[in-house]
């Protein structure tokens, strides 16, 4: 059996609450940029000098960039912080991250844009795994869960605030302050994570497993490059797309069996052979793929079909933030009573409640019915992700947090970047042929402008702007087409949510089970200062 792990140093210790803010200033920053953008979309696409006059597809590669490449690199960065210290590995993505935001900030075209918010997802990439794995080796297993709910509560703050600050910068700055607005943060973080954060690394790693890194990054970049065109070209049967999804899956299953016959693997395979840890996976990747593709589909509806400003639309996404912030740092108590698989059960039927109840939702629903759909989401979703992530992070040595938080996030990314593209895929096709027959009517509108315009939502009205009056009588048909297609995504987003919670009922362990953690031990003497486990 496997040797307990020593017990936190007391000067660490006494510090941890501080240390654990610090982490949530990391997350909150490097999350909040990712939602942030979605806002000043409408901004970048006007032509210079208000934004960069960048097309469509280059507005979705602007995201996109940053994604492929933080989902990419974040298995690669968490063995890394194992083996190099997760504080160094922290400080080197937090620096890389301020620079890129420099550099988007202050970007003279789309293509520049694009390739300097990759360099903020490669910066990214090593401060989510080490953020969490830092606070796995900083607090004790018995608060670990509370510590996790708190971190959890950090990330859907971040995703909620982050239209709201993209909204209010947008009225007074220009498009690029929404990525210098990290800089500050960045430098504040970073003198506050040389004073407090105390260094951890794996202290026997091992032989280095380089084809199976190669084998890792080379797998994810495809399957998640896939996934992404696939939503773009709304066809997930186009040759490409089958080849680069086909192709990653293939190369991460050579991983697999790469990591199963190696005798210094960069992941033991056969955690994922104990249910509650493939459980607890699996329901991250659906609770992520289900969340972004309603997020996705509604910075829309708030803001083309009900006519809120960037800033309304963020605030309309409050209660889902204080849902999580009220809830995720209590759900270890509700785990405590009734065990994690009826909490996260309960959650994930919760979030698929919700998902259903965005069919409510019409032109003219009072707008307090999405508050009450958002703040049930909330509420959901604060029940499931601290004890998923609290399972993952238990499964697996402390010595190896930087792995298990690199999978934790690695599946959230690839579960988010699914429900982006599948359900924008749905949204777009659903759309399309709702407004088609209403664009054919339009007399005198070229084929290549009536296909433009067919795109999206906001396509179709900004053709009818540009037409007068006689483009008045699109509005409506736009609108009622988005509500409808809305609909149909939702029904998917709930489908998903619904798989979920029979996979948590299915394989999460009950109250009464027993499913320690390699490292699970009853309380010991608390150890000096080292730092190093």
């Amino acid at each position: 059996m496997t040797a307990p792990s020593p017990r936190v140093p007391e000067e660490i210790h006494r510090r941890r609450w501080a240390i654990l803010v610090v982490l949530m200033v990391s997350v909150l920053v490097v999350v909040l940029d990712n939602s942030i953008l979605n806002v000043a979309m409408k901004t970048i696409a006007t032509p210079k000098p208000t934004g960069l006059g960048a097309t469509q597809s280059q507005l979705e590669w602007a995201i996109n960039s940053y994604t492929l490449v933080f989902a990419g690199l974040l298995f690669t960065a968490g063995l890394l912080g194992d083996r190099l210290g997760r504080k160094k590995v922290l400080l080197g993505g937090m620096a890389v991250f301020g620079m890129g935001s420099v550099l988007a900030a202050f970007s003279g075209s789309p293509g520049e844009l694009i390739g300097f918010r990759a360099v903020m997802g490669l910066g990214a990439a090593f401060v989510m795994p080490a953020t969490l794995a830092i606070l796995v080796n900083v607090f004790e297993r018995e608060e670990q869960a509370k510590a996790i709910g708190i971190w959890v509560a950090a990330v859907g703050l971040a995703i909620a605030i982050g239209p709201i600050t993209g909204g209010l910068l947008l009225e007074h700055f220009w498009w690029g302050s929404v990525f210098f607005v990290n800089v500050p943060i960045v430098i504040a973080g970073l003198i506050a994570m040389v004073v407090l954060v105390p260094d951890s690394k794996d202290p026997e790693p091992g032989r280095l497993d380089p084809l199976g890194v190669a084998l890792s990054i080379v797998g994810l970049v495809l399957l998640v490059y896939g996934i992404i065109k696939g939503g773009q070209l709304a066809d997930f049967t186009d040759a490409k797309v089958l080849a680069s999804i086909g192709g990653g899956l293939a190369v991460l299953a050579l991983f697999v069996v790469h990591e199963k016959r190696s005798d210094h693997p960069a992941i033991d395979v056969d955690y994922f052979r104990k249910p509650a840890f493939s459980a607890a996976v699996a329901a991250v990747a659906l609770v992520f793929f289900a969340l972004m593709g309603v997020t996705f589909f509604m910075v829309f509806y708030t803001q083309s079909v009900r006519g809120y400003s960037a800033l309304q639309s963020g605030l309309l996404i409050l209660p889902l933030a204080v849902a999580q912030l009220l809830f995720a740092p209590r759900a270890r108590l509700v785990v405590d009573r009734f065990g994690a698989r009826a909490v996260c059960t309960s959650g994930m039927l919760l979030v698929a409640a919700t998902m259903a109840g965005f069919l409510l939702l019409d032109v003219d629903t009072p707008i307090w019915v999405l508050e009450v759909l958002f703040f049930a989401q909330g509420t959901g979703m604060a029940h499931i992700m601290p004890p998923v992530t609290t399972a993952i992070m238990q499964a697996l040595p402390r010595r190896k947090a930087g792995s298990g938080s690199a999978l934790n996030n690695t599946f959230r990314q690839v579960g988010g970047a699914l429900g982006v593209a599948v359900l924008g895929s749905v949204l777009s096709t659903a759309y399309r042929e709702g407004i088609q027959d209403k664009l054919a009517a339009v007399p005198g509108l070229p084929a290549s402008v009536r296909h433009a315009a067919g795109e999206s939502v906001e396509a179709t009205l900004a053709v009818a702007e540009r037409l007068g009056p006689q483009g008045q009588a699109l509005v409506g048909p736009a609108k009622d087409s988005f509500v409808h297609a809305m609909h149909i995504a939702a029904l998917g987003s709930a489908g998903v949510a619904l798989f979920g919670a029979l996979v948590v009922l299915a394989f999460l362990p009950g109250k009464d089970s027993a499913d320690q953690a390699p490292d699970s031990a009853a309380p010991r003497e608390r150890a000096g200062t080292g730092a190093d486990r």
